[in-house]
């Protein structure tokens, strides 16, 4: 059953089913995010733009070129 076959039935509902409805689907996205969250005691990798001198200077054209454009 695709989503657009669940939009008419879940408009029928009443109130308190949609909430059940609701938590239902709040509980699942919770139990896929539990799945997905960082683990104690594990080291995880994580890219800085500190000393990124690249990513400074690219910015820095980028800011630049707009700057240009709404001043033209």
């Amino acid at each position: 059953m695709s989503v657009a076959d669940l939009f008419p039935t879940l408009h029928k509902l009443s109130r308190a089913d949609k909430l059940k409805v609701m938590q239902f689907l709040v509980q699942e996205l919770a139990t896929e995010e539990e799945t997905l969250s960082l683990q104690a005691g594990v080291t995880y990798h994580v890219w800085s733009p500190y000393n990124s001198h690249e990513a400074a200077n690219k910015l820095a054209a980028l800011l630049e070129e707009d700057r240009q454009v709404n001043d033209a």
